[in-house]
């Protein structure tokens, strides 16, 4: 599985921090969006389209209470 976008809502510690990562598998994307960092809970959405996991990252980032979601460098 390789990471291609990586999104972060600029907080520190397990109870604030939120990551959306984007990840490629043989033609299937990967969503997966993670609460308490590293260690934290994760829910994964699969997708069979680019586009489609794009969409799905952009409205979880859109629906979070938090303003300053930056993306990350991946790689």
């Amino acid at each position: 599985m390789e990471r291609r976008k990586h999104w972060w809502n600029g907080k520190w510690g397990r109870l604030a921090r939120e990551d959306i990562l984007l990840s490629e598998d043989a033609g299937i994307w990967w969503v997966e969006a993670r609460e308490g960092g590293a260690e934290g809970r994760s829910r994964w959405f699969e997708f069979r389209d680019e586009d489609l996991a794009l969409d799905c990252a952009r409205n979880l980032i859109s629906n979070s209470p938090f303003e300053k979601w930056r993306e990350l460098p991946v790689g």
